[in-house]
């Protein structure tokens, strides 16, 4: 399953899902990925959730983006849920260009049963293409 926040910058998505991830943590059986863009904001997540920074390893676009994701869950079979903060601000492109990579995000989430939460930041809700609509 995959579930998207899309909001204006500034309206609180990344404190809540902070909040969402530092709160499944206590109930979960396997294991939770927080992934941002920099490691602003990893003092706030549960030392018990594995924090990735893509800055680390210079992740631009769909394709490195989605290749990144693949290596993190076939090095642990275990993980149940993945909190994404400010995709748009990871991938440096815009929402349109996300389509193919949602596809396959979808696929990984149904066949590896996981669940994926994901901020955008989005200035006008007017802007979200079709596609994105069924996880919003």
């Amino acid at each position: 399953m995959i579930q998207i926040f899309c909001n204006e910058r500034g309206s609180g998505k990344t404190k809540k899902l902070i909040e969402k991830a530092n709160i499944y943590v206590r109930e979960a059986k396997g294991n939770i990925v927080f992934i941002d863009d920099d490691h602003t904001n990893a003092r706030f997540v549960d030392r018990n959730i594995r924090f990735v920074s893509t800055d680390d390893f210079h992740i631009k676009g769909c394709k490195c983006f989605y290749g990144f994701l693949c290596g993190i869950l076939s090095s642990d079979y275990d993980i149940e849920h993945i909190y994404i903060d400010g995709l748009l601000s990871i991938l440096n492109c815009s929402l349109h260009e996300t389509k193919d990579l949602f596809l396959k995000l979808s696929k990984i989430c149904n066949k590896y049963n996981i669940d994926m939460f994901i901020n955008i930041n989005s200035e006008k809700m007017t802007e979200i293409p079709e596609f994105i609509e069924e996880f919003v």
